[in-house]
Formats: structure tokens, sequence, C-alpha cells
């Protein structure tokens, strides 16, 4: 079998070794459905054990409202599909720190869950959402030493935040392209591969 990555396109990934806090920022031609042209974070991870992500750029057609009965925000306010497990859960990645009682610190300036109602309320006091916080249907996982497999196969580059004011603002694969843009020179190549180079 033809290995088109190597063949045509040479890629090539040199990346940071990931931490809580880093981004996995997808190889392009990973065609996983949940996973092609994604950014994820990681939020539990450590060498050689289980870990956790939550994918940062894919907008699901759900708005907070649909699955808060709580929610009486007029605004539309979009939740975003975290990866393929627990589904049936939502998750919140945040800006807010200790505004949020209970939240866990993924690195400074950013924190996961917390008090949902204290959350709920922010919201619908108006409080900015863009930029501030971000609601997710599900998370990514991978079980004990797969994370670190699928790195050796370069099926994620690895690097850190590099704006937090801008970590959750924008999706889709505009989002992409913009954390592939802040990586710099060596993966320049990476905004001109087509999704699916059989098609060129």
């Amino acid at each position: 079998m033809i290995d088109l990555q190597s063949l045509l396109f040479n890629i090539e990934i040199d990346s940071d070794a990931p931490r809580r806090g880093s981004l996995l920022v997808s190889e392009p031609f990973l065609k996983e459905q949940y996973f092609n042209h994604s950014v994820i974070c990681l939020v539990d991870y450590e060498p050689q054990q289980e870990a956790m992500g939550i994918v940062l750029n894919k907008p699901t057609s759900y708005t907070l409202c649909e699955l808060v009965e709580s929610v009486d925000r007029e605004s539309n306010i979009t939740v975003y599909c975290g990866g393929p497990l627990s589904c049936d859960r939502l998750y919140f990645i945040h800006r807010l720190g200790d505004f949020i009682p209970n939240s866990k610190e993924i690195v400074p300036e950013l924190w996961i869950g917390g008090d949902f109602g204290v959350m709920i309320d922010y919201v619908n006091s108006g409080y900015p959402v863009d930029g501030n916080v971000r609601f997710f249907i599900g998370y990514s996982g991978w079980g004990v030493e797969q994370l670190d497999g699928e790195l050796r196969k370069n099926v994620w580059a690895v690097t850190q935040i590099p704006d937090i004011t801008h970590l959750l603002v924008g999706g889709d694969d505009g989002y992409w392209h913009r954390t592939v843009r802040s990586m710099g020179r060596p993966y320049r190549s990476w905004l001109y591969h087509p999704q699916n180079p059989r098609v060129n």
C-alpha cells in the first residue's frame, strides 16, 4: 500500500512533549470523524497512563438552551463536540477561575468544570461567553499508553497554547489552520495539504 503522506508530502513531526494543557493538533490527513482537522486540549495526562482531552473546534448543531432547560439567555450559545466518549454529558472549559467553585485548573488562566449552577447563572446574567467559556458534548480519551503510541505514529503534533485569550474563540477548519500557523515554519506546509490528496 502506498504511503501518500510520506511519498507526496514528506510530513515530519517534531513536537513538544505532551503535558496537561498541551494542544494535540491532528495531522492533515487524519480522517477519523471526530478528529479530522481537530485541535484537542489535554485536560489530564501522565506519560504511559490514561489521558483525557477535549476537542476545541468542532461545533455541533445544538445550542446550550436546547440542552439545558434552565438556560434562558436569548442569544444562541453553540455547544461543541468534545469527543466520542460520554456523549450524554456536558463539559465546559472556562477562564473564570475561582468565580466558578470547584473548577479544576488545567494551566494558569484555564479551568475545566466546576459548579454547573453557578456557570448557568453566569450565562443567564448576560456575561460574555465567547472567549471565556465553551460547552462540549462528550470528551476524548486514551487508554494506558494509547496516546503515547499515537504520538509515535505521528497522528498528532503537540504544541502549547499560543494565546490563551483566543483559545475559546472560533471553530472548524479555521481554528485548526490558525493553530497550525502558530506552530511556525516547520508546519507551514500543513496549511496547503488537501484533506484528501486522492481528489487532486
